[in-house]
């Protein structure tokens, strides 16, 4: 079997020379070249991608940690991610967690291992203190803030754009509102509950609904929502398919939207778009395009991408 010492031997040059050519390197003579390339080529040989990537220092693969990979959310970002990607030359790993601690930490191992130049967490379940002392070993960005110094990252300002949205129905007259949301448990679930807090007040539980997800979500949680002790007279939606089913099952029961029921949505998304749904864009293509760039640059700054509030039919 060819490698890279009979090749040099054939060739009369040096295994480095040989290294050099098979790694595009500018510093080797045409004829030195010209010699490898043909025994290459005689030989029928085809390079190892880890071996060159040992030589090179990098692999050019990012890996992406992200919990499911059929969510319109985590679509924008990945599409992001892969956009930059594309210009850059790199491959790209979809790494599926569903929130698990585990499974993150054997993506980790995998930078450990030197099989990413980088990973980008699209969310997370772990905590920091166990993800940071991995930075060591390539760059690890974050699609949501955080102050950790060892970690770059690329958000939206998510609470200050929960206190916008809030403000917005309160300033169009409505008191009533609920909310639903992906997970109970998540950084994005208590930056909304404390957002709601500060515009309306404490939070009756009957105005929460988690475990959002899909369009089938919405309108189980309107059905809901509108059966509750003090039915509401808006909905935020954690997402424009979430508030596309609470539009729908609203509209089958002669629910008047906005007169009756006002909805907002997330993500700028098709649903909405369709049914005239009001929705906060986070722009989250271009967090996962801004992602990308950190872990080209190894960087570890902190990117803030601005939000915008559409306003749409439903409100």
């Amino acid at each position: 079997m060819a490698n890279i010492s009979g090749i040099a031997k054939l060739a009369g040059v040096s295994v480095s020379t040989v290294s050099r050519v098979l790694n595009n390197h500018k510093y080797v003579s045409d004829d030195k070249r010209e010699a490898v390339l043909k025994v290459i080529e005689e030989m029928n040989y085809t390079p190892n991608k880890n071996a060159i990537d040992l030589i090179r220092g990098e692999t050019k693969t990012v890996g992406v940690i992200l919990p499911y990979n059929n969510n319109p959310a985590f679509d924008q970002m990945l599409n992001g991610i892969l956009n930059k990607a594309s210009e850059n030359d790199f491959s790209v790993t979809v790494l599926p967690s569903e929130y698990n601690k585990n499974k993150e930490i054997g993506y980790l191992q995998k930078l450990k291992s030197k099989l990413f130049d980088g990973i980008i967490i699209a969310s997370r379940a772990s905590d920091w203190e166990t993800i940071i002392p991995y930075s060591n070993y390539g760059s690890i960005v974050s699609c949501e803030y955080t102050h950790n110094t060892e970690i770059g990252c690329s958000y939206s300002d998510r609470y200050s754009s929960y206190l916008d949205t809030f403000q917005l129905l309160k300033n169009r007259g409505h008191f009533a509102v609920a909310f639903t949301t992906a997970r109970l448990e998540s950084n994005s679930t208590n930056q909304m509950i404390d957002a709601y807090n500060e515009v309306f007040g404490e939070l009756p539980t009957y105005y929460h609904i988690s475990d959002c997800q899909c369009l089938d979500d919405g309108w189980e949680a309107a059905k809901k929502f509108l059966q509750s002790p003090e039915r509401p007279t808006a909905i935020y939606a954690n997402g424009d398919e979430v508030a596309g089913g609470i539009y729908l099952y609203a509209t089958s029961q002669q629910v008047n939207i906005p007169a009756d029921l006002a909805i907002i949505g997330q993500e700028n998304q098709p649903t909405g778009s369709v049914l005239g749904i009001t929705t906060i864009d986070h722009q989250l293509t271009k967090v996962g395009e801004e992602a990308f760039n950190l872990v080209l640059n190894k960087s570890r700054e902190k990117i803030k991408v601005p939000y915008s509030i559409i306003e749409r039919e439903s409100v």
